[in-house]
Protein backbone atom coordinates (compact mmCIF):
# COMPACT_ATOMS: atom_id res chain seq x y z
CA UNK A 1 0.00 0.00 0.00
CA UNK A 2 1.25 3.53 -0.75
CA UNK A 3 1.20 6.38 1.49
CA UNK A 4 -0.14 8.57 -0.74
CA UNK A 5 -3.63 7.36 -0.63
CA UNK A 6 -3.18 8.73 3.06
CA UNK A 7 -2.74 12.02 2.10
CA UNK A 8 -5.77 14.74 1.58
CA UNK A 9 -6.40 16.22 -1.29
CA UNK A 10 -4.45 19.27 -0.14
CA UNK A 11 -1.50 17.63 0.78
CA UNK A 12 -1.42 15.95 -2.80
CA UNK A 13 -2.15 19.07 -4.68
CA UNK A 14 1.23 20.47 -2.75
CA UNK A 15 2.83 17.33 -3.47
CA UNK A 16 1.97 17.87 -7.13
CA UNK A 17 2.84 20.88 -7.54
CA UNK A 18 6.15 20.55 -5.84
CA UNK A 19 7.17 17.65 -8.14
CA UNK A 20 6.83 15.52 -5.28
CA UNK A 21 5.23 12.85 -7.53
CA UNK A 22 2.56 12.78 -10.61
CA UNK A 23 -0.60 12.46 -11.15
CA UNK A 24 -0.55 8.93 -13.05
CA UNK A 25 1.32 7.84 -9.75
CA UNK A 26 -1.11 8.92 -7.53
CA UNK A 27 -4.29 7.73 -10.37
CA UNK A 28 -2.54 4.18 -10.46
CA UNK A 29 -2.00 3.82 -6.45
CA UNK A 30 -5.71 4.74 -6.03
CA UNK A 31 -6.76 1.96 -8.84
CA UNK A 32 -4.34 -0.12 -6.95
CA UNK A 33 -6.19 0.60 -3.37
CA UNK A 34 -9.39 0.05 -5.37
CA UNK A 35 -8.61 -3.66 -6.70
CA UNK A 36 -7.28 -4.82 -3.38
CA UNK A 37 -10.21 -3.34 -0.98
CA UNK A 38 -13.16 -2.89 -3.61
CA UNK A 39 -14.13 -6.63 -3.79
CA UNK A 40 -15.42 -6.04 -0.04
CA UNK A 41 -16.60 -2.07 -0.15
CA UNK A 42 -17.98 -2.08 -3.17
CA UNK A 43 -17.93 1.33 -3.35
CA UNK A 44 -17.50 1.28 -7.09
CA UNK A 45 -20.70 0.42 -9.89
CA UNK A 46 -17.94 1.48 -12.73
CA UNK A 47 -14.21 1.59 -12.39
CA UNK A 48 -12.31 3.64 -15.29
CA UNK A 49 -8.72 2.78 -15.19
CA UNK A 50 -7.96 3.95 -18.58
CA UNK A 51 -9.95 6.75 -18.60
CA UNK A 52 -8.04 8.06 -15.41
CA UNK A 53 -5.02 7.50 -16.62
CA UNK A 54 -5.11 9.20 -19.61
CA UNK A 55 -6.50 11.84 -17.76
CA UNK A 56 -3.82 12.15 -15.84
CA UNK A 57 -1.11 11.52 -17.84
CA UNK A 58 -2.62 14.66 -19.63
CA UNK A 59 -2.41 16.85 -16.30
CA UNK A 60 1.35 15.85 -16.05
CA UNK A 61 2.00 17.06 -19.55
CA UNK A 62 0.17 20.34 -18.75
CA UNK A 63 1.95 21.06 -15.20
CA UNK A 64 5.61 20.27 -16.79
CA UNK A 65 4.71 23.03 -19.47
CA UNK A 66 3.92 25.18 -16.12
CA UNK A 67 -0.33 25.13 -17.32
CA UNK A 68 -1.47 23.82 -14.26
CA UNK A 69 -5.71 24.65 -14.72
CA UNK A 70 -6.38 24.52 -11.05
CA UNK A 71 -4.56 23.57 -7.52
CA UNK A 72 -6.20 19.87 -7.88
CA UNK A 73 -5.58 19.75 -11.14
CA UNK A 74 -4.07 15.92 -11.01
CA UNK A 75 -5.92 14.72 -8.05
CA UNK A 76 -8.04 11.59 -8.34
CA UNK A 77 -11.94 11.82 -7.32
CA UNK A 78 -14.74 9.50 -7.80
CA UNK A 79 -18.31 10.79 -8.98
CA UNK A 80 -21.68 9.30 -7.49
CA UNK A 81 -23.43 7.47 -10.25
CA UNK A 82 -26.18 9.79 -10.44
CA UNK A 83 -24.35 12.16 -12.67
CA UNK A 84 -23.71 12.17 -16.47
CA UNK A 85 -20.87 10.93 -18.01
CA UNK A 86 -19.46 10.90 -21.25
CA UNK A 87 -18.53 7.79 -22.07
CA UNK A 88 -19.45 6.11 -18.91
CA UNK A 89 -22.32 4.27 -17.65
CA UNK A 90 -24.99 6.20 -15.61
CA UNK A 91 -27.38 3.70 -13.67
CA UNK A 92 -28.59 5.58 -11.07
CA UNK A 93 -27.99 2.22 -8.94
CA UNK A 94 -31.00 0.94 -11.16
CA UNK A 95 -31.73 -1.52 -13.34
CA UNK A 96 -33.94 0.24 -15.30
CA UNK A 97 -30.56 2.34 -16.56
CA UNK A 98 -28.39 -0.65 -16.69
CA UNK A 99 -25.52 0.20 -19.83
CA UNK A 100 -27.14 3.11 -20.44
CA UNK A 101 -23.99 5.95 -21.45
CA UNK A 102 -24.95 9.58 -21.29
CA UNK A 103 -24.21 11.52 -24.50
CA UNK A 104 -23.21 15.16 -22.30
CA UNK A 105 -21.63 15.65 -18.94
CA UNK A 106 -23.33 16.95 -15.68
CA UNK A 107 -22.18 20.56 -15.46
CA UNK A 108 -20.07 19.41 -12.40
CA UNK A 109 -18.50 16.52 -14.35
CA UNK A 110 -17.34 19.08 -17.04
CA UNK A 111 -16.10 21.06 -14.71
CA UNK A 112 -13.71 18.55 -12.80
CA UNK A 113 -13.02 17.72 -16.29
CA UNK A 114 -11.94 20.88 -17.66
CA UNK A 115 -10.17 21.41 -13.87
CA UNK A 116 -7.88 18.67 -14.72
CA UNK A 117 -9.12 16.12 -11.92
CA UNK A 118 -8.90 12.35 -13.09
CA UNK A 119 -12.09 10.26 -12.26
CA UNK A 120 -11.75 7.29 -11.19
CA UNK A 121 -15.06 5.68 -11.74
CA UNK A 122 -18.69 6.06 -10.39
CA UNK A 123 -19.46 4.79 -7.42
CA UNK A 124 -22.59 3.14 -5.80
CA UNK A 125 -26.30 4.63 -4.39
CA UNK A 126 -29.54 3.27 -3.43
CA UNK A 127 -31.73 3.62 -6.59
CA UNK A 128 -32.77 7.00 -8.02
CA UNK A 129 -31.37 8.04 -4.35
CA UNK A 130 -33.72 6.92 -2.57
CA UNK A 131 -32.74 5.56 0.40
CA UNK A 132 -30.38 5.58 3.56
CA UNK A 133 -28.29 3.10 3.66
CA UNK A 134 -27.46 2.45 -0.28
CA UNK A 135 -28.80 -0.90 0.11
CA UNK A 136 -31.65 -0.30 -2.38
CA UNK A 137 -29.03 -0.37 -5.06
CA UNK A 138 -29.68 -2.96 -7.82
CA UNK A 139 -26.36 -3.66 -8.00
CA UNK A 140 -25.97 -4.90 -4.06
CA UNK A 141 -25.26 -2.70 -1.24
CA UNK A 142 -22.01 -1.03 -0.52
CA UNK A 143 -20.14 -1.91 2.90
CA UNK A 144 -19.02 0.60 5.38
CA UNK A 145 -14.97 0.49 6.10
CA UNK A 146 -14.89 0.90 9.43
CA UNK A 147 -17.20 -2.25 9.91
CA UNK A 148 -18.35 -4.59 6.76
CA UNK A 149 -21.40 -5.85 8.47
CA UNK A 150 -22.70 -2.42 8.90
CA UNK A 151 -24.30 0.49 6.21
CA UNK A 152 -22.51 3.70 4.84
CA UNK A 153 -25.65 5.20 5.03
CA UNK A 154 -27.16 7.13 1.78
CA UNK A 155 -28.17 7.25 -0.79
CA UNK A 156 -24.30 8.54 -1.24
CA UNK A 157 -23.04 5.97 0.43
CA UNK A 158 -20.43 4.61 -1.94
CA UNK A 159 -18.65 8.02 -2.54
CA UNK A 160 -18.66 8.58 1.25
CA UNK A 161 -17.10 4.76 1.48
CA UNK A 162 -15.11 5.01 -1.09
CA UNK A 163 -13.31 8.01 0.70
CA UNK A 164 -13.31 6.46 3.81
CA UNK A 165 -11.40 3.58 2.50
CA UNK A 166 -9.18 5.40 1.04
CA UNK A 167 -10.01 4.40 -2.81
CA UNK A 168 -10.38 8.28 -3.27
CA UNK A 169 -9.33 11.45 -1.94
CA UNK A 170 -12.60 13.38 -3.34
CA UNK A 171 -15.67 12.21 -4.19
CA UNK A 172 -18.70 14.28 -5.80
CA UNK A 173 -22.06 13.37 -4.06
CA UNK A 174 -25.79 14.64 -3.76
CA UNK A 175 -28.11 15.37 -0.78
CA UNK A 176 -31.73 15.37 -1.45
CA UNK A 177 -32.63 14.90 2.16
CA UNK A 178 -29.12 14.18 3.86
CA UNK A 179 -27.71 11.86 1.66
CA UNK A 180 -24.12 13.57 1.22
CA UNK A 181 -24.31 14.45 5.20
CA UNK A 182 -25.51 11.61 7.00
CA UNK A 183 -22.93 8.83 4.66
CA UNK A 184 -20.42 11.29 6.12
CA UNK A 185 -21.71 11.09 9.82
CA UNK A 186 -21.89 6.46 9.70
CA UNK A 187 -18.40 6.88 8.05
CA UNK A 188 -16.22 9.68 9.06
CA UNK A 189 -16.05 11.90 6.54
CA UNK A 190 -16.57 15.39 6.04
CA UNK A 191 -20.14 15.94 3.85
CA UNK A 192 -21.37 18.92 2.27
CA UNK A 193 -24.83 20.42 1.64
CA UNK A 194 -24.34 23.80 -0.08
CA UNK A 195 -26.97 26.10 -0.63
CA UNK A 196 -29.43 25.32 -3.00
CA UNK A 197 -29.07 26.65 -6.94
CA UNK A 198 -25.21 27.29 -5.92
CA UNK A 199 -24.11 24.81 -7.78
CA UNK A 200 -25.38 23.47 -10.39
CA UNK A 201 -28.00 20.33 -10.97
CA UNK A 202 -28.01 19.90 -14.88
CA UNK A 203 -26.84 16.57 -15.27
CA UNK A 204 -28.55 15.14 -12.10
CA UNK A 205 -30.55 12.75 -12.77
CA UNK A 206 -33.02 14.18 -10.79
CA UNK A 207 -35.40 12.59 -7.80
CA UNK A 208 -36.52 15.92 -6.31
CA UNK A 209 -36.27 18.88 -8.40
CA UNK A 210 -36.98 21.21 -5.71
CA UNK A 211 -34.50 19.53 -2.99
CA UNK A 212 -31.71 17.88 -4.86
CA UNK A 213 -28.02 19.32 -4.48
CA UNK A 214 -24.70 18.07 -5.61
CA UNK A 215 -21.63 18.57 -3.17
CA UNK A 216 -18.43 17.34 -2.03
CA UNK A 217 -17.53 13.91 0.04
CA UNK A 218 -13.86 14.24 1.84
CA UNK A 219 -11.50 13.74 4.44
CA UNK A 220 -10.90 16.99 5.68
CA UNK A 221 -13.21 20.15 5.71
CA UNK A 222 -10.38 22.19 3.66
CA UNK A 223 -10.37 19.50 0.90
CA UNK A 224 -14.69 20.18 0.98
CA UNK A 225 -13.67 23.83 0.61
CA UNK A 226 -11.46 23.16 -2.53
CA UNK A 227 -13.98 21.41 -3.84
CA UNK A 228 -17.06 23.32 -3.49
CA UNK A 229 -15.48 26.29 -5.17
CA UNK A 230 -14.08 24.42 -8.05
CA UNK A 231 -18.14 22.95 -8.71
CA UNK A 232 -19.59 26.21 -7.56
CA UNK A 233 -20.92 29.27 -9.62
CA UNK A 234 -23.56 29.82 -12.03
CA UNK A 235 -25.03 27.71 -14.56
CA UNK A 236 -27.25 29.17 -17.42
CA UNK A 237 -28.31 25.04 -18.24
CA UNK A 238 -29.62 24.91 -14.35
CA UNK A 239 -33.01 27.41 -14.44
CA UNK A 240 -32.13 27.17 -10.45
CA UNK A 241 -28.98 28.07 -10.55
CA UNK A 242 -28.01 31.29 -8.33
CA UNK A 243 -26.03 34.15 -9.44
CA UNK A 244 -24.09 34.48 -6.51
CA UNK A 245 -20.75 33.71 -7.32
CA UNK A 246 -19.23 30.70 -5.05
CA UNK A 247 -16.15 32.52 -3.27
CA UNK A 248 -14.28 32.71 0.02
CA UNK A 249 -14.96 28.98 1.29
CA UNK A 250 -11.37 27.90 1.16
CA UNK A 251 -10.34 30.86 3.29
CA UNK A 252 -12.87 30.69 5.82
CA UNK A 253 -11.65 27.13 6.05
CA UNK A 254 -7.92 27.88 6.70
CA UNK A 255 -9.52 31.43 9.01
CA UNK A 256 -11.19 28.81 10.81
CA UNK A 257 -7.78 26.36 11.59
CA UNK A 258 -6.46 29.09 13.72
CA UNK A 259 -9.20 27.96 16.07
CA UNK A 260 -10.56 31.02 16.84
CA UNK A 261 -14.22 31.84 16.97
CA UNK A 262 -14.22 34.39 18.93
CA UNK A 263 -17.35 36.76 18.21
CA UNK A 264 -19.32 33.73 16.79
CA UNK A 265 -22.79 32.86 17.60
CA UNK A 266 -23.83 29.10 17.34
CA UNK A 267 -27.57 27.98 18.26
CA UNK A 268 -27.82 24.38 19.50
CA UNK A 269 -31.40 23.09 17.46
CA UNK A 270 -33.17 22.34 20.61
CA UNK A 271 -35.86 20.23 18.80
CA UNK A 272 -33.02 17.83 17.08
CA UNK A 273 -31.73 16.49 19.98
CA UNK A 274 -33.00 14.26 23.54
CA UNK A 275 -35.35 11.69 23.11
CA UNK A 276 -34.82 9.19 19.55
CA UNK A 277 -31.48 10.10 19.76
CA UNK A 278 -29.07 7.49 20.84
CA UNK A 279 -27.29 8.23 23.82
CA UNK A 280 -23.66 7.67 22.76
CA UNK A 281 -24.22 10.16 19.86
CA UNK A 282 -25.66 12.38 22.11
CA UNK A 283 -22.75 12.15 24.03
CA UNK A 284 -20.52 12.94 21.35
CA UNK A 285 -22.71 15.71 20.14
CA UNK A 286 -22.15 17.35 23.74
CA UNK A 287 -18.84 17.02 23.91
CA UNK A 288 -18.41 18.90 20.62
CA UNK A 289 -21.07 21.65 21.64
CA UNK A 290 -18.10 21.77 24.52
CA UNK A 291 -15.45 22.45 22.58
CA UNK A 292 -17.01 25.17 20.34
CA UNK A 293 -17.40 27.05 23.85
CA UNK A 294 -14.05 26.72 24.55
CA UNK A 295 -13.10 27.83 20.96
CA UNK A 296 -14.65 31.21 22.06
CA UNK A 297 -17.96 30.93 20.44
CA UNK A 298 -21.10 32.14 22.21
CA UNK A 299 -23.57 29.01 22.81
CA UNK A 300 -27.14 29.61 23.34
CA UNK A 301 -29.78 27.39 22.49
CA UNK A 302 -32.61 27.83 19.72
CA UNK A 303 -35.87 26.94 19.61
CA UNK A 304 -37.29 26.11 16.07
CA UNK A 305 -40.66 24.16 16.02
CA UNK A 306 -41.71 23.25 12.82
CA UNK A 307 -38.58 20.54 11.93
CA UNK A 308 -40.59 18.44 13.98
CA UNK A 309 -42.94 18.19 10.96
CA UNK A 310 -40.41 18.23 8.66
CA UNK A 311 -39.74 14.21 8.02
CA UNK A 312 -44.00 14.51 7.39
CA UNK A 313 -43.39 17.42 4.75
CA UNK A 314 -40.64 15.89 3.09
CA UNK A 315 -42.09 12.33 2.68
CA UNK A 316 -45.21 13.90 0.99
CA UNK A 317 -43.17 16.81 -1.33
CA UNK A 318 -40.34 14.44 -2.32
CA UNK A 319 -42.71 11.37 -3.29
CA UNK A 320 -44.49 13.82 -4.80
CA UNK A 321 -41.88 15.14 -7.40
CA UNK A 322 -40.09 12.19 -7.50
CA UNK A 323 -43.47 9.87 -9.06
CA UNK A 324 -43.60 13.41 -11.72
CA UNK A 325 -39.40 13.11 -12.74
CA UNK A 326 -39.80 9.19 -13.06
CA UNK A 327 -42.73 9.16 -14.87
CA UNK A 328 -40.30 9.38 -17.80
CA UNK A 329 -39.08 6.02 -17.91
CA UNK A 330 -41.90 4.43 -19.43
CA UNK A 331 -39.42 1.70 -21.95
CA UNK A 332 -40.86 4.23 -24.81
CA UNK A 333 -37.35 5.85 -25.27
CA UNK A 334 -34.43 4.43 -23.56
CA UNK A 335 -33.53 2.54 -20.32
CA UNK A 336 -35.07 -1.35 -19.64
CA UNK A 337 -37.44 -2.86 -22.63
CA UNK A 338 -39.56 -5.59 -21.40
CA UNK A 339 -42.00 -7.39 -23.55
CA UNK A 340 -44.84 -9.52 -22.19
CA UNK A 341 -45.76 -12.56 -24.40
CA UNK A 342 -48.86 -12.22 -26.87
CA UNK A 343 -50.02 -8.48 -28.06
CA UNK A 344 -49.18 -6.85 -25.95
CA UNK A 345 -49.90 -2.65 -25.76
CA UNK A 346 -47.89 -0.22 -25.38
CA UNK A 347 -49.53 0.11 -21.94
CA UNK A 348 -48.27 -2.82 -21.11
CA UNK A 349 -44.72 -3.04 -22.05
CA UNK A 350 -44.82 -0.07 -19.39
CA UNK A 351 -46.29 -2.04 -16.84
CA UNK A 352 -44.20 -4.98 -17.44
CA UNK A 353 -40.22 -2.89 -17.68
CA UNK A 354 -41.63 -0.29 -14.54
CA UNK A 355 -42.12 -3.39 -12.64
CA UNK A 356 -38.94 -5.76 -13.91
CA UNK A 357 -36.68 -2.09 -13.97
CA UNK A 358 -37.84 -0.47 -10.09
CA UNK A 359 -36.71 -1.80 -6.54
CA UNK A 360 -39.43 -1.93 -3.68
CA UNK A 361 -38.46 1.23 -2.07
CA UNK A 362 -38.70 3.47 -5.57
CA UNK A 363 -42.24 1.83 -6.17
CA UNK A 364 -43.22 2.90 -2.93
CA UNK A 365 -42.38 6.62 -3.11
CA UNK A 366 -43.83 6.56 -6.80
CA UNK A 367 -47.88 5.04 -5.54
CA UNK A 368 -47.16 7.56 -2.31
CA UNK A 369 -46.46 10.61 -4.34
CA UNK A 370 -48.68 9.96 -7.04
CA UNK A 371 -51.35 9.47 -4.57
CA UNK A 372 -50.21 12.82 -2.79
CA UNK A 373 -50.69 14.66 -5.78
CA UNK A 374 -54.16 13.00 -6.94
CA UNK A 375 -57.36 14.43 -7.75
CA UNK A 376 -59.17 15.37 -4.55
CA UNK A 377 -55.97 14.81 -2.02
CA UNK A 378 -53.46 17.37 -3.81
CA UNK A 379 -54.46 20.18 -1.23
CA UNK A 380 -55.32 17.45 2.39
CA UNK A 381 -51.45 15.90 1.43
CA UNK A 382 -49.36 17.95 -1.02
CA UNK A 383 -50.39 21.42 -0.52
CA UNK A 384 -49.99 21.10 3.23
CA UNK A 385 -46.95 19.95 3.07
CA UNK A 386 -45.68 22.84 1.28
CA UNK A 387 -47.15 24.93 4.11
CA UNK A 388 -45.01 23.42 6.67
CA UNK A 389 -42.06 23.79 4.29
CA UNK A 390 -42.58 27.69 4.29
CA UNK A 391 -42.76 27.43 8.20
CA UNK A 392 -39.58 25.54 8.25
CA UNK A 393 -38.18 28.88 6.38
CA UNK A 394 -39.29 31.27 8.58
CA UNK A 395 -38.14 29.16 11.18
CA UNK A 396 -34.87 29.25 10.07
CA UNK A 397 -34.86 32.81 9.29
CA UNK A 398 -35.65 33.87 12.77
CA UNK A 399 -32.75 31.57 13.65
CA UNK A 400 -30.10 33.32 12.28
CA UNK A 401 -31.44 36.68 13.03
CA UNK A 402 -30.08 35.43 16.87
CA UNK A 403 -27.20 33.15 15.84
CA UNK A 404 -24.55 32.89 13.07
CA UNK A 405 -24.71 29.17 12.54
CA UNK A 406 -26.84 26.11 13.90
CA UNK A 407 -25.78 22.48 15.30
CA UNK A 408 -27.12 19.35 15.57
CA UNK A 409 -26.18 15.79 15.70
CA UNK A 410 -26.13 14.81 11.86
CA UNK A 411 -27.80 11.24 12.36
CA UNK A 412 -29.69 10.09 15.39
CA UNK A 413 -27.62 6.41 16.11
CA UNK A 414 -23.76 5.42 14.24
CA UNK A 415 -24.37 3.13 11.66
CA UNK A 416 -26.82 0.03 12.09
CA UNK A 417 -26.12 -3.44 10.61
CA UNK A 418 -26.90 -4.31 6.86
CA UNK A 419 -30.71 -5.96 6.75
CA UNK A 420 -31.63 -4.45 10.09
CA UNK A 421 -33.77 -1.74 9.14
CA UNK A 422 -35.07 -2.65 5.37
CA UNK A 423 -38.20 -4.06 6.36
CA UNK A 424 -39.32 -1.01 8.47
CA UNK A 425 -39.14 1.72 6.04
CA UNK A 426 -40.62 4.59 8.64
CA UNK A 427 -37.44 3.53 10.63
CA UNK A 428 -35.12 3.99 7.68
CA UNK A 429 -36.79 7.13 6.78
CA UNK A 430 -35.76 8.42 10.62
CA UNK A 431 -31.67 8.60 9.45
CA UNK A 432 -32.77 11.55 8.34
CA UNK A 433 -34.62 13.17 10.85
CA UNK A 434 -32.00 16.28 11.53
CA UNK A 435 -30.69 16.57 7.74
CA UNK A 436 -34.01 17.47 6.09
CA UNK A 437 -34.93 20.88 7.28
CA UNK A 438 -31.81 22.06 5.25
CA UNK A 439 -33.00 20.70 1.87
CA UNK A 440 -36.88 22.03 2.72
CA UNK A 441 -35.05 25.61 3.02
CA UNK A 442 -32.66 25.07 0.41
CA UNK A 443 -29.80 26.57 3.22
CA UNK A 444 -26.74 24.75 3.21
CA UNK A 445 -25.11 22.15 5.84
CA UNK A 446 -22.07 20.25 6.66
CA UNK A 447 -21.63 17.25 8.37
CA UNK A 448 -18.04 16.81 9.97
CA UNK A 449 -16.36 13.63 12.43
CA UNK A 450 -17.51 14.51 16.02
CA UNK A 451 -15.38 11.37 16.93
CA UNK A 452 -15.79 7.65 17.85
CA UNK A 453 -18.54 6.04 19.75
CA UNK A 454 -17.81 4.65 23.13
CA UNK A 455 -20.36 1.77 22.51
CA UNK A 456 -19.44 0.47 18.94
CA UNK A 457 -16.37 2.32 18.05
CA UNK A 458 -18.21 3.15 15.22
CA UNK A 459 -17.85 7.29 13.78
CA UNK A 460 -20.91 10.13 15.20
CA UNK A 461 -21.33 13.02 13.07
CA UNK A 462 -21.84 16.76 14.30
CA UNK A 463 -23.90 19.13 11.65
CA UNK A 464 -23.57 22.68 11.08
CA UNK A 465 -26.32 24.79 9.56
CA UNK A 466 -25.66 28.26 8.16
CA UNK A 467 -28.24 31.09 6.28
CA UNK A 468 -28.57 30.20 2.38
CA UNK A 469 -25.44 31.81 0.54
CA UNK A 470 -23.13 31.60 3.82
CA UNK A 471 -21.95 28.42 3.10
CA UNK A 472 -18.08 30.37 4.28
CA UNK A 473 -19.73 30.06 7.78
CA UNK A 474 -19.60 26.80 7.63
CA UNK A 475 -16.18 26.10 6.53
CA UNK A 476 -15.21 28.61 9.26
CA UNK A 477 -16.82 27.08 12.09
CA UNK A 478 -16.51 23.24 10.98
CA UNK A 479 -12.09 23.69 10.14
CA UNK A 480 -12.21 25.23 13.92
CA UNK A 481 -13.78 22.22 15.31
CA UNK A 482 -11.76 19.64 13.14
CA UNK A 483 -8.86 20.96 14.66
CA UNK A 484 -9.98 20.93 18.08
CA UNK A 485 -11.41 17.46 18.11
CA UNK A 486 -8.63 15.77 16.25
CA UNK A 487 -8.16 12.75 13.01
CA UNK A 488 -11.20 11.04 13.56
CA UNK A 489 -10.47 8.76 10.44
CA UNK A 490 -7.35 6.88 10.35
CA UNK A 491 -6.92 3.58 7.72
CA UNK A 492 -6.01 1.74 11.11
CA UNK A 493 -9.46 2.29 12.62
CA UNK A 494 -10.63 0.23 9.51
CA UNK A 495 -12.19 -3.29 8.61
CA UNK A 496 -11.22 -3.53 5.40
CA UNK A 497 -7.85 -4.82 4.32
CA UNK A 498 -5.27 -2.36 5.30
Amino acid sequence: MSELILKTAAELADSLAAGETTSVELTQVHLDRIAAVDGDVHAFLHIDAEGALSQAAASDARRANGDALHALDGVPIAVKDVLTTIGLPTTCGSKMLEGWVPPYDATVVKKIKDAGLPILGKTNMDEFAMGSSTEHSAYGPTKNPWKLDRIPGGSGGGSAAAVAAFEAPLALGTDTGGSIRQPGAVTGTVGVKPTYGSVSRYGLVALANSLDQVGPVTRTVLDSALLHELIGGHDPLDSTSTTTPVTGLVDAARAGATGDLKGVKVGVIKELAGEGWAPDVMRKFNESVDILTKLGADVVEVSTPSFQHAMAAYYLILPAECSSNLAKFDAMRYGLRVTPDGDPSAEDVMKASRDAGFGDEVKRRIILGTYALSSGYYDAYYGQAQKIRTLIIEDFKKAFEQVDVLVSPTSPSTAFPLGAKLDDPLAMYMQDLATIPANLAGTPGISIPAGVSDVDGLPVGVQLLAPVLEDARLYRVGAALEGAIGPVLSIDKLEVAR
